[in-house]
């Protein structure tokens, strides 16, 4: 009998991890990566002697699949994606298709700023509490390759929108809508309502059985429920107003509380996380670890003690009484504006990269306020000095990591902080925001 054949399309950790649990469940597995394929993946499929393309897409070797596996950084107008859309062949994420061969539960995060550092604090609270569970999704290793290798009771998994655009069965036991707010969308036709209606994904096919966690501060995520009829329990987080099922704040206090066991209450100075947004994050996580019945010393001492993920607000060094942060993994105006926010000194702020149609705007108080000095990093500063050129009296260009580090250090005064807050992507000149926080500690470090 003929084995039924899988495409994956993308050869990074999502796609190769779809492929090992592809041969492992018995199909005959095809992967095809339109640009080059790193060396670590490459000797992946070798071993797995998965048959594999590098730098094209070959139609007649991928229209004949039974499903196609996507990895969620290829547009769905890409050429090869409509052909297997016009041909009916259902085209899916990782995640939907690693999920039907785990009976492990999930709780599964999304929102556009926040994702990460939720995920790996809920995911620290939980381990710590002694559950078997696994991190995965947007993050870490792929969730296909660990349904294949591993037996975790729970996964708790960072969804971005791209992936839930390609979810269509998938349920998640609880559900995680941290915000909405402008990202992405160049590919969702420079709507907010549909990129908002991407998001809401998180939420289909579950049951008055499953859990929702939102955020009631939240403008996009409010107008985007009215439109829908949430099914399962809902808890809400908020820092203005009491809550009944959920968090709150109240003097400098997060009151978390779910009927279902003691209320939890923790100062915001114990939390390891500190700044606004991350009250919010730390909100979500402790709700999702009520929801599971966790004990309040285990959640309070996990809340404390958790140490954050690189490039996302990472004290780098102290030099000549300057604070130097790396916040690389801000691709977006929001997060660069949370990073703003957070800091409370006179800021030189480094930013710049591939512009996804940002709005600067929402930054413009902030910058007036806080920011002496912008050093753009990137091929096109255009838009960037249109923005500010009102509001800062120093705007300078610079082409490399090193380059703005040495232009910081001596704009900086003693007391001020540098800021690497992109708020844009980082393909212009760097491999990824990875590479770019890299290479500017790495400069930081040279002073």
């Amino acid at each position: 009998m003929d084995r039924e054949r899988i495409v994956v399309l993308g050869a990074g950790e999502s796609g190769v991890g779809a492929a090992k649990l592809a041969l492992k469940q018995g199909f005959d597995v095809f992967v095809s990566d339109f640009g080059n394929i790193a060396d670590v993946y490459k000797a992946d499929l070798q071993r797995m002697n998965i048959l594999f393309e590098e730098n094209q897409h070959s139609s007649e070797l991928i229209l004949n699949a039974k499903e196609v596996v996507k990895s969620p950084g290829i547009s769905p107008k890409a050429p090869i994606v409509k052909a297997l859309v016009e041909a009916n062949i259902p085209v899916i994420s990782e995640i939907e298709f690693a999920k039907r061969y785990t009976k492990a539960k999930t709780i599964c995060i999304t929102g556009s700023n926040g994702k990460s550092t939720t995920t790996m604090l809920t995911y620290h609270i939980l381990k710590s509490a002694g559950m078997n569970v696994g991190l995965a999704g947007n993050i870490g290793l792929s969730f296909a390759a660990q349904v294949a290798d591993q037996d975790f009771d729970w996964y708790v998994l960072e969804i971005s929108s791209f992936m839930l655009d390609d979810m269509y069965a998938f349920k998640a036991d609880i559900s995680v809508l941290l915000n909405i707010t402008p990202d992405h969308l160049d590919r969702y036709d420079y709507k907010i309502e549909n990129y908002a209606a991407s998001k809401l994904r998180i939420v289909q096919n579950q049951t008055a059985d499953d859990v929702f966690v939102y955020c009631a501060d939240d403008e996009e995520t409010q107008k985007i429920l009215k439109t829908i009829n949430i099914k399962p329990k809902q808890y809400l987080f908020s820092i203005h107003n009491k809550v009944e099922q959920g968090a709150y704040l109240e003097n400098n206090n997060i009151h978390i509380h779910t009927h279902l066991n003691p209320e939890l209450t923790m100062s915001i100075s114990e939390l390891a996380l500190q700044g606004k947004h991350n009250i919010y994050n730390s909100m979500a996580s402790g709700i999702v670890a009520k929801v599971l019945e966790l004990r309040n010393e285990t959640i309070r001492e996990s809340m404390g003690n958790f140490k954050n993920i690189d490039h996302r607000l990472e004290f780098v060094a102290k030099i000549s009484d300057v604070t130097y942060i790396n916040d690389s993994k801000a691709t977006n105006v929001n997060s660069t504006w949370y990073a703003l926010e957070s800091v409370n000194t006179d800021v030189v702020l480094i930013m710049g990269g591939v512009d996804k149609g940002n709005d600067y705007t929402m930054l413009k108080d902030l910058v007036k306020s806080k920011v002496k000095a912008i050093i753009c990093l990137g091929k096109d500063n255009k838009r960037i000095h249109e923005a500010f050129e009102d509001d800062v009296e120093v705007i300078v260009n610079t082409f490399s990591a090193s380059e703005a580090v040495q232009v910081a250090y001596h704009l900086a005064k003693k007391g001020n902080t540098v800021l690497l807050s992109p708020a844009c992507a980082s393909f212009d000149l760097f491999k990824n925001y990875e590479d770019r926080g890299n290479q500017f500690k790495a400069a930081v470090k040279e002073l």
